[in-house]
């Protein structure tokens, strides 16, 4: 058993600032912070001991001076040895829930805090490992997540995509790294029975959306219980992950829309794959120009799908955002036919689900199209939520019936 390690740092908070770390929250803001001449020594990413002003414990956490949230709850534990035998627990019990509820090898192994592993994401693809570390603590540890990564799951492919744009925010540079294996062609990806390829290298995020999942499956379901000929539009379809459930639930033609030419060809080989190559065309194309197209030829689908990406990056572009899911669900409306479906969704962690429902909403009555809305959804399983953190509930879809 490895020693307790009592000497780390200590970081101190500013009196009345422990409340909400005493009720479980495991964020620190720089502003809670009594940033002494020692404190902005520290290197980015220390692990320090966090008290609070009237010197109580509150645990390990890993400290950076740089960002709003400057310390991320690792640990309870103020003294616990932070090694691969920590993440070893960690990633044991990832693992199991995901077993549990998953099935397949294909999955967020790690969803960040909600794992216990601040800012860090990591997805498999069968035996290859996808990690995302987005904080200088998560960064410095990496060593020891590989290791324990290794005693867990022994992947044979390791890719680091350290290429996101908010390490800027922890002071830290953008990379892509394969550590072992190899990326050269697309993965296959299982997913309720169909198969998908992901370009792990160079695709968006880790080069598939596993938050989905689930829905994917729900709006197949309102095609497999539709009349015969039924029309899918499919905007923002990525690698054809919406596209490629409706057809195989029955749907006669589906239309897939994105602007990344890779993208749309994997959706086309996965198509081929799935054996639904002859039902599905896939066109590139920004997603409101063809729906503005569509709407003007007066064209209509029995089901349309729309999963952009954020439109709300930051809490200054809240408002236009707002406004771009209002249209984004007009022009939608528009183009679903009499008695049709409209799945419309929305990834920015920035809006919340009362705003993006009072949105859509708008954008509906805008249309002239009267909605009920069936079900709101977020992400699968395998993207759990810290309670105590719930502003980290980044995906919300809605499902709704258009008269």
């Amino acid at each position: 058993m490895s020693t307790r390690t009592p000497d780390r740092p200590i970081v101190r908070l500013k009196p009345k600032a422990q409340k909400r770390l005493r009720l479980g929250h495991p964020w620190v803001y720089s502003n809670e912070i009594e940033m002494s001449a020692e404190v902005k020594a520290l290197p980015p990413g220390s692990l320090v001991r966090l008290l609070s002003s009237g010197g109580d414990e509150l645990g390990t956490f890993l400290f950076n001076r740089h960002p709003l949230i400057a310390a991320r709850l690792l640990s309870r534990d103020p003294v616990e040895v932070i090694d691969a035998g920590f993440f070893r627990r960690r990633l044991q019990r990832a693992l199991s829930i995901r077993e549990r509820l998953i099935g397949v090898p294909f999955y967020r192994l790690a969803h960040a805090e909600a794992d216990g592993l601040p800012g860090t994401i990591i997805d498999r693809f069968g035996d290859a490992l996808v990690l995302q570390v987005n904080t200088a603590g998560m960064e410095a540890l990496t060593p020891a997540l590989l290791e324990a990564i290794d005693e867990v799951i022994a992947p044979e492919t390791v890719l680091l995509r350290n290429d996101s744009p908010v390490r800027e925010l922890e002071r830290l540079d953008g990379y892509v790294r394969l550590l072992r294996g190899s990326v050269e062609q697309p993965v296959e990806v299982r997913e309720h029975g169909a198969r998908f390829l992901a370009d792990l290298s160079e695709g968006q995020k880790t080069g598939w959306f596993y938050d989905q999942r689930d829905n994917r499956r729900w709006a197949g379901d309102l095609i497999r219980t539709a009349a015969e000929g039924a029309r899918v539009l499919d905007a923002y379809c990525f690698a054809g992950g919406f596209s490629i459930q409706a057809a195989l639930a029955g749907a006669q033609t589906v239309m897939g829309v994105d602007r990344s030419a890779r993208a749309l060809e994997l959706a086309g080989e996965a198509a081929a794959l799935n054996g639904v190559a002859e039902r599905c065309t896939f066109r590139k194309s920004d997603a409101f120009a063809a729906l503005e197209h569509l709407a003007k030829k007066r064209d209509s689908f029995d089901l349309v799908i729309a999963d952009p990406p954020a439109f709300v990056k930051g809490r200054k572009d809240l408002p236009q955002g707002l406004r771009a899911y209002r249209k984004l669900a007009r022009l939608a409306a528009e183009v679903v036919g009499p008695e049709g479906y409209l799945v419309i969704c929305s990834c920015s962690h920035h809006v919340d689900m009362a705003s993006f429902v009072d949105q859509i909403g708008r954008g509906l009555a805008e249309a002239g199209r009267p909605a009920r809305l069936l079900r709101s959804a977020g992400a699968a399983p395998d993207h759990p939520v810290d309670p105590r953190l719930p502003e980290t509930q980044y995906l919300k879809a809605l499902f709704l019936a258009l008269d």
